[in-house]
């Protein structure tokens, strides 16, 4: 059956035909996204939601979404979705972060030159019949320095451009490394140097707890005095009332916003200030970028709903078309191991530590933890899936660990799995061979070469005569049929492992049967996934 998406905001008629060039049942309801009542009473249909920003995808909405699988933005602002809810859910978000860069980039372009120049008010002034040509005195652009806070997408455009008329451009942020400032032309700062340089200050970067208020009034009396501000960003990022009391007392001399703290905005303390540019968030509101996110939009749902590829995910690593080819199988074997601790292990995880050999340790690792950590949540929570397993590990307190390294065996790559108790570690490792099958290749530190299969049966003993004839024996007499049989030892005499791939569930009369021997440590049936 196709997947199925709503689409509950306006998207154009190019957006909505991908999806139907694609294979996916699409509902058009551009309307839908204001009435909450109607969405929520027929989420429970879909496979994926496509929105804008009139769509509140609230906890209460996602809880009623008991087959969505995915909500993409299009734009770059999530706060309309509860991403936690989603996670916690398994529903994967996505956003478009590079539709409209060169649009709100170009807008943030225009504010500064618009409060360098005090556009607005002149032009309102002019069309009233007035001639104030000396009230409007303004300042160049050129030889300028324009302090960039977030040199991200829309940040580094911004900083090209800016380059462009001449001004000198420095920059803070956390992750820009100086490689990177030397390909953009930037001088990298601090904030606090950067307030104290800064001709005009630009905002480029989310609104989080790290960012929420970055421009506090602490932050502003440090500003170079006759400082502009500009904020394309998201609103919260500035103190309002603060920014007005220094626009006031003249020690920012203007201020450009896109963005608010609270929208719609209806009222601000930065409303009706001299000098202060105000519009309604219209730093993607060009065609050109409402197409792009709309296109871009509609083929990454399409993708995952399709083939498993994920791109510009908020709440789950990226995995690209060509990734998941290459990563599909080793992304199943990344779920069995973490499948096969779940099923061993009964008592509190404290820690899970992956290490990746080999080909492996070259792949999106990030991706491979997730479904690892997912085959382990299985057992507690069998619906959990690659978004929600780190979300409830995190609550659950469990540290991951993962370390890579170069080729140390015989085989290309593998990955290892070890959990960590207050009473154990226990570990398995698995490859992926030529033929694309995953298998285990080693539990508690012995060596194996097994097949993974629907229906399994692990046991432990003592490396001592008749365990294959006693495993053979009762397994024959009650009509379980063995498709692979696979042992190992740790030396002779010493601890041995046995793993059978059968092909029925193991009726739990058998296991008795096995236990009441005498001979086995452990006798426990697994079960695994292997679509």
């Amino acid at each position: 059956m196709a997947p199925k998406v709503l689409i509950s905001d306006a998207l154009s008629d190019a957006a909505v035909q991908i999806f139907r060039d694609r294979g996916i049942d699409v509902d058009f309801q551009p309307k839908l996204g204001k009435d909450k009542e109607a969405l929520a009473a027929i989420i429970d249909q879909y496979d994926g939601l496509a929105i804008r920003s009139a769509t509140k995808a609230t906890e209460k909405l996602i809880e009623k979404a008991t087959r969505l699988k995915v909500i993409g933005r299009a734009g770059i602002g999530v706060d309309n979705v509860d991403i936690p809810a989603a996670s916690k859910k398994g529903i994967i978000v996505m956003n478009t972060p590079f539709g409209n860069s060169i649009t709100t980039a170009e807008h943030a372009i225009s504010l500064m030159m618009a409060v360098a120049r005090q556009i607005p008010e002149a032009n309102a002034s002019t069309h009233a019949g007035k001639w104030e040509k000396s009230r409007f005195m303004g300042v160049e652009l050129t030889g300028k320095t324009l302090g960039v806070i977030g040199a991200g997408n829309i940040g580094s455009i911004v900083i090209d451009r800016a380059r462009g008329l001449k001004m000198k451009v420095v920059a803070f942020d956390p992750f820009l490394g100086q490689e990177r400032a030397d390909q953009l032309g930037v001088e990298k700062l601090e904030l606090d140097e950067l307030l104290a340089r800064a001709d005009f200050i630009t905002l480029h970067v989310p609104l989080t707890d790290q960012t929420r208020n970055i421009l506090s009034a602490e932050a502003l009396a440090r500003t170079k005095p006759g400082v502009r501000i500009v904020n394309c960003a998201r609103g919260g990022l500035v103190d309002e009332a603060a920014l007005a009391e220094a626009l006031k007392s003249g020690h920012v001399a203007g201020a450009a916003f896109d963005v608010f703290a609270v929208e719609p905005a209806t009222e601000s303390p930065l409303f009706n200030l001299p000098n202060v540019v105000c519009t309604p968030h219209l730093g993607a509101a060009t065609t050109e970028a409402q197409e792009n996110v709309a296109l871009q939009v509609a083929e990454q749902m399409s993708d995952y709903l399709l083939t498993g590829a994920v791109t510009n995910a908020i709440n789950m690593p990226s995995i690209t078309a060509e990734e998941a080819k290459v990563m599909g199988p080793w992304i199943k074997l990344a779920g069995h191991l973490g499948n096969f601790i779940g099923q061993m292990t009964d008592e509190p995880i404290k820690a899970i530590n992956i290490l990746y050999d080999g080909s492996v340790s070259e792949m999106n690792t990030a991706a491979l933890n997730s479904s690892l950590v997912a085959g382990i949540m299985k057992r507690v929570n069998p619906d959990v899936n690659m978004v929600s397993a780190p979300v409830i590990a995190k609550e659950r307190g469990i540290q991951i660990s993962t370390t890579r390294q170069d080729q140390s065996g015989a085989f290309d790559g593998y990955i290892k799995a070890t959990v960590v108790t207050d009473k154990r570690e226990r570990s398995v490792a698995g490859t992926v061979f030529s033929d694309g099958k995953p298998r285990f290749i080693q539990i508690k530190g012995i060596n194996i070469d097994a097949e993974i299969g629907a229906h399994m049966l692990y046991t432990t003993n003592e490396d001592i005569p008749g365990i294959i004839g006693t495993l053979g024996n009762t397994m024959g007499e009650n009509g379980v049929n063995i498709a692979n049989f696979t042992l190992g030892r740790s030396l002779r005499g010493g601890e041995a492992i046995a793993l059978l791939y059968v092909d029925d569930p193991v009726d739990p009369k058998v296991i008795k049967k096995l236990e009441a021997t005498g001979m086995f440590q452990q006798v426990k049936p697994l079960a695994f996934d292997v679509d």
